[in-house]
């Protein structure tokens, strides 16, 4: 890791502060003095700063995590492209996305949807659609390509936050924040450094003062990077090693012998077996003692046979009444008759 040269930082404008009106208290600790209205930092502080920076970007960068870079100013947007890029790590340099970390699933579905558009220009399908279908994806690609593009290849969220100017970025440091993922930031006289994990004190403002303390930075990620690279290729060389290290065991002529001499085969002795025969014990038959059953004798109670009164059925005299019936029907018809006799 390079050693910090308070001289450099001089020369490129790194002590320049905002104006003293402008201000944050709580910026007091890193301000050397005041000279026409403008606060000048302590560079001896951000020298400090610079290398506990620099020692916590290379582990980051040593354990396999991304550290993405975030800068939409004009002035500092080229240079931390141009440097990020020279150390294959992703960047924010247009807009800050809202949720590109807290939400950070759709943002993955919008690069995957650029990296469909691309498959489909390869495979001759985007051939097949209309002209004003080419043109609606075209436009979409580009956008998606200016604001996404850098960080097509962070597949999982960062291990760190690189922000130039955290007054601007404050969303981006919100989100940070709420996900607990360590900021490093370059912090002027005006904004607040107790947002930030790791503060550089500098001048943010001046092209000059950014691509300063970013080399340094830099430096240390892609030493962090090479040490990994290192160490993978040192656990590769002591694998082929230790399996070069231990040789399959050689046959030799004695035990290729010793391997080739028939087994003699010892026939094994049949022993006769000997039947002994089993005594057989005789059972004693105990007899059982038959308990004679006594009948006791069921009395048989005599069951008292009630009379059942016969009712006499009256009989109607049919054939007699019949009989007066015709005797009263031949007394009528007779004084008829004795009056016919007479005349």
């Amino acid at each position: 890791m390079a050693h910090v040269n308070i001289k450099e930082l001089l020369d490129n404008g790194v002590h320049f502060g905002h104006l003293t009106r402008k201000w944050n208290p709580n910026m007091a600790p890193y301000i050397y003095t005041e000279r026409s209205g403008v606060h000048i930092i302590d560079l001896y502080k951000t020298a400090a700063k610079i290398e506990e920076t620099s020692e916590a970007l290379l582990k980051i960068a040593n354990s396999g995590r991304k550290i993405l870079f975030v800068a939409t100013k004009k002035q500092a947007k080229d240079i931390v492209a141009e440097k990020a890029k020279s150390v294959n790590m992703p960047y924010i340099t247009e807009r800050w996305p809202g949720g590109m970390l807290t939400n950070f699933v759709t943002i993955r579905k919008a690069v995957k949807k650029m990296a469909t558009i691309d498959r489909m220009k390869l495979d001759g399908s985007f051939e097949a659609l209309s002209k004003r279908e080419k043109l609606q994806i075209n436009r979409q690609r580009e956008k998606l390509e200016k604001n996404l593009g850098s960080i097509s290849d962070m597949t999982r969220l960062p291990g760190a936050l690189f922000i130039v100017d955290i007054k601007k970025e404050h969303i981006a440091v919100a989100e940070a924040q709420k996900l607990n993922i360590p900021i490093f930031a370059m912090v002027d006289t005006n904004s607040d450094p107790r947002n930030v994990d790791y503060v550089i004190p500098a001048n943010d403002d001046a092209s000059k003062s950014i691509d300063k303390v970013m080399s340094y930075v830099i430096d240390a990620i892609a030493e962090g990077l090479a040490d990994r690279k290192s160490d993978k290729d040192k656990g590769k060389e002591a694998k082929a090693a230790a399996k070069e290290a231990t040789p399959a065991p050689e046959v030799t002529e004695e035990k290729a012998a010793v391997a080739e001499t028939p087994v003699a085969e010892t026939p094994v002795a049949e022993t006769p077996v000997v039947e002994t025969p089993v005594a057989e014990t005789p059972v004693a038959e105990t007899p059982v003692a038959e308990t004679p059953v006594v009948e006791t004798p069921v009395a048989e109670t005599p069951v008292a046979e009630t009379p059942v009164a016969e009712t006499p059925v009256a009989e109607t005299p049919v054939a007699e009444a019949k009989v007066v019936e015709e005797k009263a029907a031949a007394a009528a018809t007779s004084p008829k008759e004795s009056t016919k006799k007479e005349k």
